[in-house]
Protein backbone atom coordinates (compact mmCIF):
# COMPACT_ATOMS: atom_id res chain seq x y z
CA UNK A 1 0.00 0.00 0.00
CA UNK A 2 1.27 3.15 -0.70
CA UNK A 3 1.42 6.08 2.03
CA UNK A 4 1.24 10.31 0.43
CA UNK A 5 3.71 11.84 1.58
CA UNK A 6 2.81 15.36 -0.22
CA UNK A 7 1.49 16.95 3.01
CA UNK A 8 4.56 18.98 3.83
CA UNK A 9 3.28 22.40 5.61
CA UNK A 10 6.15 22.78 7.86
CA UNK A 11 8.42 22.40 5.29
CA UNK A 12 7.12 25.04 3.09
CA UNK A 13 6.93 27.13 6.72
CA UNK A 14 10.63 26.39 6.99
CA UNK A 15 12.04 27.32 3.84
CA UNK A 16 9.94 30.69 3.56
CA UNK A 17 11.78 31.39 6.90
CA UNK A 18 15.21 29.39 5.43
CA UNK A 19 14.78 32.49 3.24
CA UNK A 20 15.15 35.66 5.27
CA UNK A 21 18.88 34.89 6.10
CA UNK A 22 20.34 32.49 3.66
CA UNK A 23 20.48 32.52 -0.59
CA UNK A 24 17.44 30.91 -1.79
CA UNK A 25 17.09 29.42 1.38
CA UNK A 26 19.43 27.33 1.12
CA UNK A 27 23.05 26.70 1.24
CA UNK A 28 23.75 24.70 -2.45
CA UNK A 29 21.31 25.31 -5.51
CA UNK A 30 20.63 21.85 -6.03
CA UNK A 31 18.80 21.96 -2.53
CA UNK A 32 16.71 24.55 -3.39
CA UNK A 33 14.31 25.60 -5.83
CA UNK A 34 16.60 25.33 -8.80
CA UNK A 35 15.54 21.79 -8.88
CA UNK A 36 12.58 21.41 -6.35
CA UNK A 37 9.61 23.02 -8.18
CA UNK A 38 7.93 23.61 -4.26
CA UNK A 39 10.76 24.19 -2.90
CA UNK A 40 12.81 22.23 -1.01
CA UNK A 41 11.80 18.86 1.49
CA UNK A 42 12.94 19.90 4.89
CA UNK A 43 14.37 16.66 6.44
CA UNK A 44 14.61 16.34 9.94
CA UNK A 45 16.36 12.71 10.89
CA UNK A 46 17.26 9.66 9.21
CA UNK A 47 18.07 6.07 10.03
CA UNK A 48 19.46 3.46 7.81
CA UNK A 49 18.14 4.03 4.42
CA UNK A 50 14.61 6.39 5.58
CA UNK A 51 14.55 10.06 6.27
CA UNK A 52 11.52 12.22 8.15
CA UNK A 53 11.07 16.17 7.15
CA UNK A 54 9.70 17.84 9.47
CA UNK A 55 6.00 16.90 8.90
CA UNK A 56 6.92 13.31 10.27
CA UNK A 57 6.60 12.17 6.31
CA UNK A 58 9.03 9.06 6.16
CA UNK A 59 10.62 8.52 2.73
CA UNK A 60 13.00 6.08 1.24
CA UNK A 61 16.21 7.92 0.83
CA UNK A 62 17.82 7.10 -2.87
CA UNK A 63 20.22 10.00 -2.60
CA UNK A 64 21.87 9.51 -0.24
CA UNK A 65 23.51 13.11 0.66
CA UNK A 66 24.94 12.76 -2.89
CA UNK A 67 26.76 9.53 -2.07
CA UNK A 68 28.40 10.14 0.62
CA UNK A 69 26.36 8.40 2.69
CA UNK A 70 27.69 5.19 1.92
CA UNK A 71 26.57 3.18 5.17
CA UNK A 72 23.25 4.73 5.61
CA UNK A 73 22.14 7.56 8.03
CA UNK A 74 23.03 7.13 11.76
CA UNK A 75 24.93 3.53 11.39
CA UNK A 76 25.39 2.72 14.64
CA UNK A 77 29.14 1.88 14.64
CA UNK A 78 29.46 5.53 13.19
CA UNK A 79 27.59 7.21 15.85
CA UNK A 80 29.70 5.19 18.51
CA UNK A 81 33.27 6.21 17.07
CA UNK A 82 31.56 9.84 16.77
CA UNK A 83 30.87 10.24 20.19
CA UNK A 84 33.64 8.49 21.73
CA UNK A 85 35.99 10.66 20.01
CA UNK A 86 34.21 13.94 20.42
CA UNK A 87 34.13 13.31 23.96
CA UNK A 88 38.14 14.04 24.05
CA UNK A 89 38.02 16.72 21.97
CA UNK A 90 37.26 17.21 17.97
CA UNK A 91 39.97 18.74 15.93
CA UNK A 92 43.63 19.97 17.11
CA UNK A 93 45.14 21.76 14.15
CA UNK A 94 47.65 18.50 15.34
CA UNK A 95 49.78 15.98 14.25
CA UNK A 96 47.20 12.66 15.38
CA UNK A 97 47.00 9.15 15.53
CA UNK A 98 43.77 9.16 13.84
CA UNK A 99 44.85 10.53 10.48
CA UNK A 100 47.51 8.20 10.26
CA UNK A 101 44.92 5.16 10.62
CA UNK A 102 43.08 6.37 7.82
CA UNK A 103 45.80 7.15 5.68
CA UNK A 104 46.67 3.65 6.41
CA UNK A 105 43.45 2.20 5.70
CA UNK A 106 43.01 3.85 2.50
CA UNK A 107 46.71 2.96 0.97
CA UNK A 108 45.34 -0.74 1.81
CA UNK A 109 42.15 -0.44 -0.23
CA UNK A 110 43.82 1.43 -3.35
CA UNK A 111 46.38 -0.40 -5.28
CA UNK A 112 47.86 3.14 -6.66
CA UNK A 113 47.78 5.02 -3.40
CA UNK A 114 51.60 4.81 -2.06
CA UNK A 115 50.84 8.51 0.02
CA UNK A 116 48.21 10.60 0.71
CA UNK A 117 46.97 13.97 1.67
CA UNK A 118 43.77 14.68 3.11
CA UNK A 119 41.47 17.65 2.18
CA UNK A 120 37.92 19.31 3.28
CA UNK A 121 36.15 18.27 0.44
CA UNK A 122 36.51 16.75 -2.95
CA UNK A 123 36.63 20.37 -4.88
CA UNK A 124 39.62 21.27 -2.58
CA UNK A 125 40.97 17.41 -3.70
CA UNK A 126 41.00 18.02 -7.60
CA UNK A 127 42.54 21.74 -6.90
CA UNK A 128 45.50 19.98 -5.24
CA UNK A 129 45.48 17.31 -7.59
CA UNK A 130 46.24 19.91 -10.49
CA UNK A 131 48.35 22.21 -8.87
CA UNK A 132 50.45 19.10 -8.37
CA UNK A 133 50.30 18.48 -11.88
CA UNK A 134 51.85 21.35 -13.16
CA UNK A 135 54.26 21.81 -10.68
CA UNK A 136 55.30 17.90 -11.44
CA UNK A 137 55.18 18.64 -15.26
CA UNK A 138 56.39 21.98 -15.40
CA UNK A 139 53.31 22.72 -17.70
CA UNK A 140 49.91 24.64 -17.15
CA UNK A 141 47.25 23.44 -19.35
CA UNK A 142 44.57 20.62 -18.46
CA UNK A 143 42.26 18.77 -20.69
CA UNK A 144 38.73 18.16 -18.93
CA UNK A 145 35.84 16.59 -20.61
CA UNK A 146 32.36 18.20 -21.76
CA UNK A 147 29.81 17.54 -18.83
CA UNK A 148 32.29 16.69 -16.13
CA UNK A 149 32.48 18.03 -12.84
CA UNK A 150 35.44 18.38 -10.99
CA UNK A 151 34.58 21.10 -8.02
CA UNK A 152 33.63 24.90 -8.71
CA UNK A 153 37.94 24.99 -8.67
CA UNK A 154 37.62 28.32 -11.71
CA UNK A 155 39.77 26.16 -14.37
CA UNK A 156 37.27 23.64 -13.87
CA UNK A 157 34.04 25.62 -14.32
CA UNK A 158 33.65 24.66 -17.70
CA UNK A 159 30.61 22.98 -20.26
CA UNK A 160 29.50 21.21 -16.43
CA UNK A 161 25.90 21.97 -16.95
CA UNK A 162 23.70 21.09 -20.17
CA UNK A 163 22.89 23.08 -22.87
CA UNK A 164 20.79 23.01 -26.35
CA UNK A 165 22.32 20.00 -28.41
CA UNK A 166 22.35 22.76 -31.88
CA UNK A 167 24.66 25.42 -29.28
CA UNK A 168 27.60 22.51 -28.44
CA UNK A 169 30.35 23.28 -31.40
CA UNK A 170 32.22 20.29 -33.43
CA UNK A 171 33.71 17.75 -31.06
CA UNK A 172 37.14 18.74 -31.90
CA UNK A 173 36.62 22.58 -31.21
CA UNK A 174 32.99 22.56 -29.00
CA UNK A 175 31.58 25.41 -28.06
CA UNK A 176 33.10 26.61 -24.54
CA UNK A 177 30.60 27.62 -21.61
CA UNK A 178 31.44 28.78 -18.53
CA UNK A 179 29.31 27.31 -15.92
CA UNK A 180 29.72 30.73 -13.56
CA UNK A 181 30.64 34.52 -13.15
CA UNK A 182 32.94 35.79 -11.53
CA UNK A 183 35.75 34.36 -13.72
CA UNK A 184 38.01 35.92 -15.72
CA UNK A 185 38.31 34.64 -19.53
CA UNK A 186 41.87 34.40 -19.03
CA UNK A 187 41.17 31.12 -16.43
CA UNK A 188 40.36 29.31 -19.26
CA UNK A 189 42.97 29.74 -21.93
CA UNK A 190 44.71 27.08 -19.68
CA UNK A 191 41.64 24.57 -20.23
CA UNK A 192 41.57 21.95 -23.42
CA UNK A 193 37.58 20.86 -23.82
CA UNK A 194 37.22 17.46 -24.98
CA UNK A 195 33.94 15.26 -25.42
CA UNK A 196 34.19 12.34 -23.57
CA UNK A 197 33.92 8.25 -24.61
CA UNK A 198 35.04 8.84 -28.25
CA UNK A 199 38.94 8.14 -28.56
CA UNK A 200 39.27 9.32 -32.53
CA UNK A 201 38.28 12.46 -30.94
CA UNK A 202 40.28 12.75 -28.08
CA UNK A 203 43.34 11.40 -30.39
CA UNK A 204 43.04 14.70 -32.65
CA UNK A 205 42.79 17.02 -29.82
CA UNK A 206 45.99 15.70 -27.89
CA UNK A 207 47.98 15.50 -31.41
CA UNK A 208 47.11 19.54 -31.21
CA UNK A 209 47.52 19.99 -27.46
CA UNK A 210 49.14 17.35 -25.77
CA UNK A 211 52.09 18.72 -25.38
CA UNK A 212 50.99 21.37 -23.57
CA UNK A 213 49.32 19.40 -21.11
CA UNK A 214 50.16 18.67 -17.61
CA UNK A 215 47.02 16.48 -16.92
CA UNK A 216 44.09 14.82 -18.39
CA UNK A 217 41.57 14.75 -15.62
CA UNK A 218 38.29 12.33 -15.59
CA UNK A 219 35.64 10.36 -13.48
CA UNK A 220 35.67 7.19 -14.52
CA UNK A 221 31.72 7.21 -14.65
CA UNK A 222 30.47 10.33 -15.65
CA UNK A 223 28.37 11.32 -12.48
CA UNK A 224 27.55 14.84 -13.97
CA UNK A 225 25.25 14.12 -16.34
CA UNK A 226 23.46 10.83 -14.51
CA UNK A 227 25.65 7.38 -14.89
CA UNK A 228 27.04 7.12 -17.95
CA UNK A 229 29.90 4.76 -18.18
CA UNK A 230 33.02 4.60 -19.68
CA UNK A 231 33.25 2.66 -23.36
CA UNK A 232 35.54 -0.77 -23.39
CA UNK A 233 38.80 -0.20 -22.99
CA UNK A 234 38.21 3.78 -22.47
CA UNK A 235 39.80 4.97 -19.62
CA UNK A 236 42.94 2.56 -20.29
CA UNK A 237 43.02 4.15 -23.14
CA UNK A 238 43.05 8.30 -22.07
CA UNK A 239 45.87 6.55 -19.37
CA UNK A 240 47.95 5.48 -22.21
CA UNK A 241 47.55 8.90 -24.15
CA UNK A 242 48.21 11.17 -20.96
CA UNK A 243 51.72 9.30 -20.68
CA UNK A 244 52.54 9.15 -24.86
CA UNK A 245 52.02 13.35 -24.30
CA UNK A 246 53.68 13.53 -20.89
CA UNK A 247 51.00 14.52 -18.90
CA UNK A 248 49.62 13.16 -15.80
CA UNK A 249 46.56 10.79 -15.68
CA UNK A 250 44.06 12.14 -12.89
CA UNK A 251 41.40 9.83 -11.79
CA UNK A 252 38.36 11.87 -10.18
CA UNK A 253 37.30 9.37 -7.75
CA UNK A 254 35.49 12.00 -5.41
CA UNK A 255 31.83 10.21 -6.59
CA UNK A 256 32.45 6.75 -7.29
CA UNK A 257 35.76 6.61 -4.55
CA UNK A 258 35.13 3.27 -2.48
CA UNK A 259 31.49 2.76 -4.04
CA UNK A 260 31.68 0.07 -6.87
CA UNK A 261 34.99 -1.93 -5.66
CA UNK A 262 37.25 -1.36 -2.10
CA UNK A 263 39.75 0.00 -4.28
CA UNK A 264 36.80 2.25 -6.60
CA UNK A 265 36.53 2.41 -10.26
CA UNK A 266 40.35 1.88 -10.88
CA UNK A 267 40.27 -1.71 -9.37
CA UNK A 268 36.78 -2.55 -10.66
CA UNK A 269 38.56 -1.32 -14.41
CA UNK A 270 42.03 -1.74 -13.53
CA UNK A 271 43.58 0.88 -14.30
CA UNK A 272 46.49 2.64 -12.93
CA UNK A 273 46.12 6.52 -12.62
CA UNK A 274 48.58 8.83 -11.66
CA UNK A 275 46.70 10.70 -8.79
CA UNK A 276 42.94 10.05 -7.72
CA UNK A 277 41.16 12.01 -5.92
CA UNK A 278 38.51 11.13 -3.56
CA UNK A 279 35.37 12.55 -1.20
CA UNK A 280 31.79 11.54 -0.26
CA UNK A 281 31.87 7.67 0.37
CA UNK A 282 35.45 8.15 2.08
CA UNK A 283 33.71 9.85 4.86
CA UNK A 284 30.53 7.96 5.40
CA UNK A 285 28.67 11.29 5.84
CA UNK A 286 31.38 13.79 7.48
CA UNK A 287 33.05 16.41 4.94
CA UNK A 288 36.41 15.09 3.21
CA UNK A 289 38.16 14.87 0.48
CA UNK A 290 41.96 12.93 -0.09
CA UNK A 291 44.58 13.05 -2.74
CA UNK A 292 46.03 9.77 -3.59
CA UNK A 293 49.47 8.80 -5.70
CA UNK A 294 52.87 7.81 -5.44
CA UNK A 295 55.09 9.61 -3.66
CA UNK A 296 57.48 10.89 -6.46
CA UNK A 297 54.54 13.19 -6.86
CA UNK A 298 52.87 13.72 -3.74
CA UNK A 299 56.38 14.64 -2.12
CA UNK A 300 56.45 17.89 -3.91
CA UNK A 301 53.96 18.83 -1.07
CA UNK A 302 57.11 18.38 1.02
CA UNK A 303 58.30 22.11 2.58
CA UNK A 304 61.37 23.78 1.66
CA UNK A 305 62.16 25.69 -2.16
CA UNK A 306 60.00 25.22 -4.85
CA UNK A 307 57.17 23.12 -2.74
CA UNK A 308 53.65 22.78 -3.43
CA UNK A 309 51.82 24.83 -1.20
CA UNK A 310 48.75 23.21 0.70
CA UNK A 311 47.23 24.88 3.99
CA UNK A 312 44.02 23.66 6.01
CA UNK A 313 43.11 24.02 9.48
CA UNK A 314 40.90 21.15 9.16
CA UNK A 315 42.70 18.61 7.24
CA UNK A 316 43.11 15.48 8.86
CA UNK A 317 39.87 16.74 11.08
CA UNK A 318 40.09 14.31 14.21
CA UNK A 319 36.67 13.00 13.73
CA UNK A 320 36.50 12.47 10.84
CA UNK A 321 39.59 10.52 11.01
CA UNK A 322 38.50 8.26 13.01
CA UNK A 323 35.22 7.99 11.13
CA UNK A 324 37.17 6.81 8.12
CA UNK A 325 39.29 4.36 9.48
CA UNK A 326 35.90 2.64 10.93
CA UNK A 327 34.21 3.25 7.56
CA UNK A 328 37.00 1.74 5.77
CA UNK A 329 37.25 -1.31 7.96
CA UNK A 330 33.49 -2.02 7.68
CA UNK A 331 33.94 -1.36 3.81
CA UNK A 332 36.71 -4.41 3.66
CA UNK A 333 35.71 -6.55 5.69
CA UNK A 334 33.79 -9.93 5.01
CA UNK A 335 35.79 -11.06 1.94
CA UNK A 336 33.76 -8.41 -0.14
CA UNK A 337 30.43 -9.67 1.16
CA UNK A 338 29.57 -5.95 1.91
CA UNK A 339 30.09 -4.83 -2.10
CA UNK A 340 28.29 -7.75 -3.53
CA UNK A 341 25.14 -7.21 -1.08
CA UNK A 342 25.06 -3.13 -2.46
CA UNK A 343 25.61 -4.63 -6.28
CA UNK A 344 22.55 -6.97 -5.65
CA UNK A 345 20.58 -4.68 -4.34
CA UNK A 346 21.42 -1.83 -7.55
CA UNK A 347 20.94 -4.46 -10.16
CA UNK A 348 17.76 -5.79 -8.44
CA UNK A 349 16.43 -2.21 -8.60
CA UNK A 350 17.55 -1.58 -11.87
CA UNK A 351 16.35 -4.53 -13.62
CA UNK A 352 12.95 -4.28 -11.78
CA UNK A 353 12.18 -0.43 -12.90
CA UNK A 354 13.59 -1.38 -16.48
CA UNK A 355 10.74 -4.14 -16.51
CA UNK A 356 8.30 -1.50 -14.95
CA UNK A 357 9.21 0.51 -17.63
CA UNK A 358 8.82 -1.79 -20.12
CA UNK A 359 5.11 -3.03 -18.64
CA UNK A 360 3.65 0.49 -18.68
CA UNK A 361 4.94 0.88 -22.40
CA UNK A 362 7.52 4.27 -20.66
CA UNK A 363 10.10 5.52 -23.43
CA UNK A 364 13.12 5.02 -20.34
CA UNK A 365 15.67 3.59 -19.82
CA UNK A 366 18.11 2.50 -16.51
CA UNK A 367 21.46 2.89 -17.04
CA UNK A 368 24.07 2.04 -14.69
CA UNK A 369 25.06 -1.00 -12.43
CA UNK A 370 24.81 -2.31 -8.96
CA UNK A 371 25.65 1.10 -6.59
CA UNK A 372 24.64 3.47 -8.97
CA UNK A 373 22.46 4.16 -11.79
CA UNK A 374 20.23 7.25 -13.44
CA UNK A 375 16.77 6.91 -15.85
CA UNK A 376 16.17 8.40 -18.73
CA UNK A 377 13.73 8.80 -20.71
CA UNK A 378 14.72 8.81 -23.79
CA UNK A 379 13.90 6.49 -27.07
CA UNK A 380 17.95 5.78 -27.13
CA UNK A 381 18.90 2.52 -25.86
CA UNK A 382 21.79 4.23 -24.64
CA UNK A 383 23.22 7.52 -23.79
CA UNK A 384 27.20 7.30 -24.39
CA UNK A 385 28.02 11.42 -23.53
CA UNK A 386 27.28 14.84 -22.72
CA UNK A 387 25.79 15.23 -25.85
CA UNK A 388 23.71 12.30 -26.41
CA UNK A 389 22.38 13.36 -22.77
CA UNK A 390 21.72 17.10 -23.94
CA UNK A 391 20.16 16.19 -26.96
CA UNK A 392 18.52 12.82 -25.96
CA UNK A 393 17.06 13.28 -22.51
CA UNK A 394 14.03 14.00 -21.16
CA UNK A 395 15.08 15.95 -18.01
CA UNK A 396 11.65 17.75 -17.78
CA UNK A 397 9.81 14.91 -17.78
CA UNK A 398 12.45 12.98 -15.32
CA UNK A 399 11.89 15.79 -12.74
CA UNK A 400 8.15 15.56 -12.90
CA UNK A 401 8.37 11.92 -12.33
CA UNK A 402 10.58 12.28 -9.44
CA UNK A 403 8.66 14.58 -7.69
CA UNK A 404 5.31 12.56 -8.14
CA UNK A 405 7.66 9.86 -6.22
CA UNK A 406 8.60 12.42 -3.78
CA UNK A 407 4.69 12.40 -2.54
CA UNK A 408 4.47 8.32 -2.72
CA UNK A 409 7.66 8.22 0.00
CA UNK A 410 10.82 8.18 -2.17
CA UNK A 411 13.40 10.92 -1.28
CA UNK A 412 15.70 11.28 -4.62
CA UNK A 413 16.49 14.41 -6.21
CA UNK A 414 14.92 15.71 -9.43
CA UNK A 415 17.84 16.77 -11.24
CA UNK A 416 18.04 14.20 -14.40
CA UNK A 417 21.60 15.12 -13.86
CA UNK A 418 22.55 13.44 -10.78
CA UNK A 419 21.89 9.32 -10.15
CA UNK A 420 20.34 7.20 -7.69
CA UNK A 421 22.41 5.92 -4.78
CA UNK A 422 23.00 2.49 -2.95
CA UNK A 423 23.80 2.24 0.35
CA UNK A 424 24.43 -0.89 2.85
CA UNK A 425 21.74 0.39 4.79
CA UNK A 426 18.96 -0.45 1.73
CA UNK A 427 17.68 -3.78 1.41
CA UNK A 428 14.94 -6.06 -0.81
CA UNK A 429 12.05 -4.05 0.65
CA UNK A 430 13.14 -0.34 -0.32
CA UNK A 431 13.68 -1.99 -4.02
CA UNK A 432 9.86 -3.08 -3.66
CA UNK A 433 8.99 0.13 -2.31
CA UNK A 434 10.27 1.87 -4.92
CA UNK A 435 8.68 -0.18 -7.65
CA UNK A 436 5.43 0.20 -6.24
CA UNK A 437 5.66 4.14 -6.13
CA UNK A 438 7.50 4.23 -10.24
CA UNK A 439 4.67 1.82 -11.27
CA UNK A 440 2.13 4.20 -9.48
CA UNK A 441 3.60 7.03 -11.47
CA UNK A 442 4.12 5.62 -14.57
CA UNK A 443 0.40 5.96 -14.82
CA UNK A 444 0.63 9.94 -14.67
CA UNK A 445 3.59 10.53 -16.66
CA UNK A 446 2.74 8.77 -20.32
Amino acid sequence: MLVRTDNRQRSCEWYARAQQSLVEGVNSPSRGSAVYLHGPIVLERGRGSRVWDLDGNEYVDFMMSFGALIQGHAHPKIVEVVSQTIADGSHFAAATSAETEAAERLRHMVPTAETVRFTNSGSEATMLALRLARAHTGRTKLLKFEGHYHGWYDPYCLNGHSHPANQLGPKENPTRFPDSEGIPSSVFDDVVLAPWNDVEAIENILRQHGHELAAIITEPIMANMGCILPREGYLQKLCDLAHQYGALFILDEVVTGFRYAPGGCQQYYGVKPDLSTFGKALGAGFPIGAVAGPRAILDRLRWGDGMVLHYGTFNGHRLTMRVIATNLDMLSSDEGAVYKQIHAVGDSAISGLSEVFRKRKVAAIVQGFGPMFQIYFTNRNAIYDYRDYCQYADTAKYSRFVHALLDRGIYMTPSNGLHWIISTAHAPLDVEELLRAADDVCGEIR
